[in-house]
C-alpha cells in the first residue's frame, strides 16, 4: 500500500543455525567457524550477508545465505568437538520479514512493549508480536523480524494490519 507505515516483506533464502554452548569457553572457536565476533548480551553482530545474534546466555543465532548452512554446521560442528555443545539448523523452522519506511518502528510499537528508543543500532530484542514469539533487530531503513513458521501466516496479516494507513502513533 503506497500510504502504509512501513513495507512488510516476507524474506526467504535465510538459513539459521541455534548454537547452544557454554560462551564463555567456547565463544572464541564458534566465532572463527561461524566468521563472526560473539555479539554481547542482547545484540547482533553483522558483516552484512551473515548476522550472529545473542538470544540468551548460553545460545546464539546464525543467520546467513541458506546455500551456506551446510557449511557453517560443519564448521561449528568441528569447532565445538569436545564440548557440550548443540549445532542446529532451524531454518525451517522460522519466518523473516523485513519492516522497512519511516514508521517501521510504529508497526513493532505495536504489536510489541518492548521500548524500540532504547534498542541500540546493535541490539537485538526477543519479545512478543501481539500474541506470538519474536524477535527483532535494526536494519538499513528499519527493522527485521523473525518469529516461528508455524505462526507466519499470522505475523504477515498482523504486521500488515498494523501497517495500514492513518494508523500512525500519537507523538511521544
Amino acid at each position: 500500500m503506497a500510504d502504509a507505515l512501513a513495507t512488510i516483506t516476507r524474506r526467504d533464502g535465510f538459513g539459521m543455525v541455534t548454537i547452544r554452548a557454554d560462551l564463555d569457553r567456547s565463544g572464541d572457536a564458534i566465532a572463527e567457524a561461524a566468521g563472526l565476533a560473539i555479539p554481547g548480551v542482547t545484540r547482533i553482530t553483522s558483516d552484512g550477508s551473515r548476522s550472529l545474534g545473542w538470544m540468551s546466555p548460553d545460545e546464539l543465532l546464525l543467520i546467513l545465505p541458506a546455500a551456506e548452512t551446510g557449511a557453517a554446521i560443519a564448521a561449528l560442528t568441528g569447532a565445538l568437538t569436545g564440548e557440550h555443545a548443540l549445532v542446529v539448523d532451524v531454518s525451517d523452522a522460522r519466518a523473516v520479514f523485513d519492516l522497512t519506511g519511516p514508521h517501521a518502528g510504529d508497526v513493532i510499537a505495536k504489536l510489541s512493549p518492548a521500548d524500540l528508543d532504547a534498542l541500540p543500532a546493535d541490539g537485538l530484542r526477543r519479545s512478543r508480536a501481539a500474541q506470538t514469539a519474536a524477535a527483532f533487530w535494526r536494519i538499513e531503513g528499519g527493522f527485521r523480524l523473525i518469529g516461528f513458521r508455524s505462526t507466519a501466516q499470522y505475523l504477515d496479516l498482523i504486521l500488515r494490519n498494523a501497517a495500514l494507513p492513518g494508523s500512525q502513533l500519537a507523538p511521544r
